[in-house]
């Protein structure tokens, strides 16, 4: 039986030291102590932009989005030839277990829309870089939009639920507590080319931020590659 219990007992003390070896310790944050507002560009080649509300009330002061997000921008942006985007840019500090950033897909039917396309991308930064995301044609009783999206979850860009929860223990495997973005593009234009455009406005947009605008939206990795390139 001392045996057993010797065994038993060395057994429970290396489990309790690979769950301690297995835990997050190692915070990144790519925004830091900085404003999201300041690296986001309020204007850039011919759009210019308005501080606007969250249609989808993803900000309410009680609701678990605030919990997720720290820190969200909403703009709509006009183009000289009177295009509008509407840019959401939502920041959460510490993406862990407990606290995890939303994804429209869920998020649109909650308010009411019907998903009428739903499917992955990958947006055109330059001739060898591609940002992974997400389009979507959602509809409501009085209103269509289309949308594009991509989630940062450190340096993974997951665009779909199954690639998050890949993401978040491939950070966890490295001892990581990375922060996480997501960055939504909605437009009432929806012909066949309105994604087209709204891949060329997130590609002017990327391009315009500065340098830790750039790294908090597409990551360190995407960046530095869009830089050589």
């Amino acid at each position: 039986m001392n045996r057993r219990a010797l065994i038993a007992g060395a057994a429970c003390a290396g489990a309790a030291l690979l769950a301690h070896q297995l835990k997050p310790n190692k915070y990144v944050s790519l925004l830091g102590s900085a404003k999201l507002a300041d690296l986001i560009p309020r204007s850039f080649g011919s759009w210019t932009s308005e501080d606007v509300g969250d249609p989808l009330a993803l900000n309410g002061p009680d609701s678990l989005s605030a919990k997720l997000y720290n820190q969200l921008v909403t703009r709509a942006y006009t183009a000289s030839d009177g295009q509008q985007v509407v840019l959401l840019v939502a920041y959460g500090q510490r993406q862990s277990d407990e606290l995890q950033l939303h994804r429209p897909e869920v998020c649109y039917p909650a308010f009411g829309f019907e998903l009428l396309r739903n499917e992955p991308a990958a947006l055109q930064l330059s001739e060898s870089v591609r940002l992974p995301a997400r389009q979507l044609l959602a509809r409501a009783p009085s209103w269509e939009e289309s949308a594009v999206y991509w989630t940062r979850l450190g340096e993974y860009f997951p665009t779909s639920g199954s690639q998050q929860r890949t993401a978040r223990f491939e950070n966890t495997l490295a001892g990581l507590i990375p922060d996480g973005v997501l960055c939504r593009l909605t437009s009432g234009d929806t012909s066949p080319d309105a994604w087209r455009r709204l891949e060329a406005f997130a590609s002017s947009l990327i391009a315009a931020a500065p340098s830790q605008g750039r790294q908090v939206l597409i990551g360190s990795g995407l960046s530095q590659k869009l830089i050589r390139t």
